[in-house]
């Protein structure tokens, strides 16, 4: 295939010298990928070098990739977008003297600047498609810009994980049930599903006993699978599945699934088990966001989430000082990515909101290559949120099936320094429920110093909004009567 070769050399070359990447060459990768798994099967062992795939780089020329990334996305940033125009020149900033060693004395760029105002971050040297926006689950949703380039190059991207992380093959069909207004996840997966033959359908996210329907039902399509085979979804919505499946009798034999993949939320390690034993599929999680893309964290088998360097340049930051954090300690994710994958948006130091735990020695492992992270702990609210991050209250309720899915939850500072957890059960009193749960919270050495339970979702604390609850909502059948009336009948 002397036409890929000279796509990934290509490639290669556009990278090393912070070019524009031609799309059509990542297609090409991409395409041939996908031929090439048709005629014998399975990826070969060189498959590990394609673009996004975490192969192993010499650690010399991975810091001189990054030093000149680094300053090429700067330059870019400064020249061509007004709000790193402004900071640069306030604090006379050279973006071409920056170093790995210097580069903190980039300012953090916060969320609330990019939400507060999303086009001063546009390069005025680009050209945009598409303005992205995330779910705002957490937030006033954040606008991302991306030009027609940059969505054929993550799209193609997209289709070699596909092919590999996820293993679609023609015989597959993917459900995709994400809330349809986060746009560049649901155009990600639809182009890359059917770039590899597989089929594809967009659920949203539907009443949860509509979607276990769905999912059951017989396709009847040629040449694929009886059933749906891959699920993608968030943690939330997928609690929501395993409550009504576990309620109304599913079993694993139901349903057709191969594998389940979730993103953009916490997945406690109870609500993994839970699902797996409820559809018969594993399920497996990565780290992806809008702003940051393509960029991403690939889990490991150690339990370690695994960030790419090809893309974009990680730091793990202490929230308050934004200083490093050292090992074994929780800071936030803070990314830079880089150009010439990025050209529209560009952020430079992005403070994600993430919160992540450093390894306390380096890693021994697959992808030990890599840096690593714990799987993201939650997002940052404050002091307390680091301290009793969202994944270590998840690991200890919902492992309990007395407590209802999706689980709602809020901590509260007491007077004296206390943490308060409230949390909303099935019924009361719950006398048995209350002692499992206390007993998990001392094993798991959750910094929580009491326990409020509640059957009445309004009498609680504030809870925060969950994914699920972005919910889709289908036409109702329209009363015959209303229908005559409404056609003048």
């Amino acid at each position: 295939m002397f036409g890929t070769a000279l796509s990934q050399l290509r490639y290669g070359m556009a990278i090393l010298r912070n070019r524009s990447i031609r799309p059509q060459d990542l297609e090409r990768i991409a395409r041939d990928l996908v031929a090439t798994l048709a005629e014998f099967g399975e990826p070969g062992a060189d498959s590990a070098l394609l673009p996004g795939q975490a192969g192993q780089v010499d650690p010399e020329i991975r810091r001189t990739v990054t030093r000149r990334s680094l300053r090429a996305t700067a330059r870019a940033a400064v020249r061509h977008t007004s709000y790193y125009h402004r900071i640069f020149g306030e604090l006379g900033l050279d973006p071409d003297s920056l170093t790995t060693e210097t580069w903190s004395q980039v300012p953090i760029t916060p969320k609330k600047a990019l939400r507060g105002l999303p086009t001063a971050f546009v390069s005025t040297a680009a050209t945009p498609a598409l303005m992205a926006l995330t779910t705002g689950t957490s937030g006033t949703p954040t606008a991302v810009w991306y030009s027609r380039a940059e969505l054929d190059t993550t799209i193609a991207f997209s289709t070699i994980s596909a092919a590999l992380g996820l293993g679609l093959r023609p015989r597959h069909t993917m459900a995709y049930a994400g809330c349809s207004r986060a746009t560049l996840p649901l155009i990600n997966a639809e182009e890359s599903t059917t770039r590899v033959g597989a089929s594809f359908v967009q659920f949203g996210t539907i009443d949860p006993a509509v979607a276990l329907d769905r999912l059951a039902a017989p396709l009847g399509l040629p040449g694929k699978a009886p059933q749906i085979t891959h699920l993608t979804t968030s943690a939330s919505y997928l609690s929501a599945l395993v409550q009504h499946a576990e309620q109304d009798g599913w079993r694993p034999a139901d349903f057709g699934l191969e594998s389940i993949g979730v993103g953009g939320e916490v997945l406690s390690g109870p609500l993994r088990e839970r699902a797996e034993a409820a559809f018969g599929a594993p399920v497996s999680t990565s780290y992806l966001m809008t702003e940051t893309l393509p960029s991403s964290g690939t889990p490991c088998s150690r339990g370690h989430l695994h960030h790419t360097t090809e893309f974009g340049h990680l730091e793990v930051l202490d929230p308050l000082t934004w200083s490093p954090t050292g090992p074994g300690g929780t800071g936030m994710v803070v990314h830079t990515p880089y150009v010439p994958y990025r050209e529209c948006t560009l952020l430079l130091r992005y403070a994600t909101g993430d919160l992540v735990r450093l390894p306390d020695a380096e890693p021994d492992c697959e992808l030990a290559h890599l840096p690593a992270t714990s799987t993201i702990l939650g997002r940052w609210s404050g002091p307390l949120s680091a301290t009793v991050p969202t994944r270590d209250v998840l690991d200890v309720i919902e492992a309990e099936p007395d407590v209802p899915l999706p689980a709602r939850y809020t901590l509260t500072e007491e007077p004296d320094g206390g943490v308060l957890l409230h949390l909303l059960v099935r019924t009361l009193p719950a006398a048995t429920l209350r002692r499992a749960l206390e007993g998990r919270i001392a094993a798991s050495g959750m910094a929580v110093t009491g326990l409020v339970l509640y059957d009445d979702r309004s009498a609680m604390p504030p809870t925060g909004p969950v994914r699920a609850d972005l919910r889709e909502h289908a036409f109702q059948p329209v009363p015959q009567a209303a229908a005559r009336m409404g056609s003048g009948a």
